[in-house]
């Protein structure tokens, strides 16, 4: 990991609905419909804190096809262990971004 991929981490981790997300992909997969249900959101305001998460590498998302045909979007928690401390953010000083992305 270099500063800017722990920028885009803890970005990624700075909104509660994304909290919860992976609280939920914690205990198990879910599917889209599940989750915008589970956290009483829309579909396409989901898809953006799912794409701020998948782009942060902190979850994986994969189709599948069910017993009826439908194709469902399904997604999971990717392994991580993220530990903040002072000696973490020195060791990437260097390769922080000057300026954070619009």
């Amino acid at each position: 990991m270099n500063g800017s991929q722990l920028l885009q981490t803890l970005e990624a981790l700075s909104n509660p609905y994304r909290l919860k997300i992976i609280a939920i992909l914690h205990a198990e997969r879910q599917y889209v419909s599940q989750l915008s249900r589970e956290l009483g959101i829309s579909r396409p305001l989901l898809y953006l804190h799912l794409q701020k998460l998948e782009e942060a590498g902190l979850i994986n998302g994969y189709h599948e096809v069910s017993d009826t045909g439908k194709s469902m979007k399904y997604y999971e928690l990717e392994p991580f262990d993220l530990q903040l401390t002072g000696e973490v953010i020195e060791k990437h000083r260097d390769s922080l971004p000057a300026k954070r992305k619009e």
